[in-house]
């Protein structure tokens, strides 16, 4: 896997790892930010990591574009030679599908989308071969999702479905996007998941919404005081789908400060998630589960 490299103005260098997104290129990717990370290059002002890709931002008055482009190339040689092992996180993220908050929006908006008649996850679980909705939120939330990415907006992650690639789900964004989308919404757009950390614009599927908060800028929220953000790539994510009651005690924990999230450090293999899926999967949702 070759990488491409390019100029962007006279400030940024952007790397495409692959024009294809698998974990394959996630990894080269993050491989790659990791070690520019760690060679501390001066003159480098932003490092944005993204799903086969990312973009360096460079103070061109403390190094020369030519000389960080080297550097680069370099580096993505080391890069390549590392193991795929990745010491990560796999975090439980509640999910209550079909809420009322995202019907109302996306009713709002049925003339933008492929499919007037039917709700998003109507939608997506006929075109994917699900027989319900049930079944289709079994799918959604039975397996792990990496975070490849945050970014679009503040704190928003992009999650890519940790199985094999026949099975994974696709849906197209709305035909127009929506001129709002309810914050904490679980949306779909391609092959990613993701979840609105905001409220605003959008034009991913609505297919529910977490009461679990990931992005605050006053960092209150007692798990994100010492950041602001909550996701960060490589975080690996598993959907509990829960009900109303289950909805609002969550809320009603976060509004006392007393809500954590259930979290694991584990470490990740791509050879051996590779070797086989449903295993590896399987290990990573024993670790979750552990006392």
């Amino acid at each position: 896997m070759t990488a491409r490299f390019s100029f962007g103005a006279d400030e940024h260098i952007f790397v495409e790892v692959s024009e294809d997104m698998s974990l394959e290129a996630f990894f080269t990717s993050l491989s790659m930010t990791n070690a520019v990370r760690d060679a501390n290059i001066p003159g480098i002002t932003e490092i944005c990591p993204a799903n086969a890709s990312f973009q360096i931002k460079f103070n061109p008055d403390q190094i020369h574009p030519d000389d960080l482009m080297t550097e680069l190339k370099r580096l993505e040689q080391t890069a390549q030679q590392a193991e795929p092992v990745l010491n990560t996180r796999i975090i439980e993220i509640p999910v209550l599908y079909q809420d009322p908050w995202t019907h109302e929006t996306l009713m709002r908006f049925r003339e933008r989308h492929q499919d007037p008649d039917s709700t998003d996850i109507e939608y997506a679980a006929r075109i994917n071969g699900y027989d319900t909705v049930a079944d289709f939120i079994e799918a959604h939330s039975g397996a792990p999702w990496f975070v490849s990415m945050v970014g679009f907006v503040s704190g928003l992650p992009f999650l890519y479905q940790m199985v094999d690639r026949d099975r994974q789900i696709q849906v197209p964004k709305y035909l127009r996007p929506r001129t709002d989308t309810p914050k904490l919404t679980v949306g779909y757009g391609g092959c990613f998941s993701c979840i609105y950390s905001v409220r605003g614009a959008g034009g991913y599927q609505m297919f529910g919404i977490t009461p679990m908060p990931i992005y605050d800028p006053e960092q209150k929220i007692g798990y994100l005081q010492d950041f602001m953000v909550f996701f960060r790539p490589g975080d690996i994510v598993k959907w509990k789908p829960i009900d109303r009651a289950e909805y609002d005690d969550c809320v009603a924990q976060v509004e006392a400060g007393t809500y954590q999230p259930r979290i694991r450090e584990v470490v990740f293999s791509l050879d051996e998630f590779n070797s086989d899926i449903d295993a590896t999967n399987a290990r990573l949702m024993e670790a979750l589960n552990a006392d």
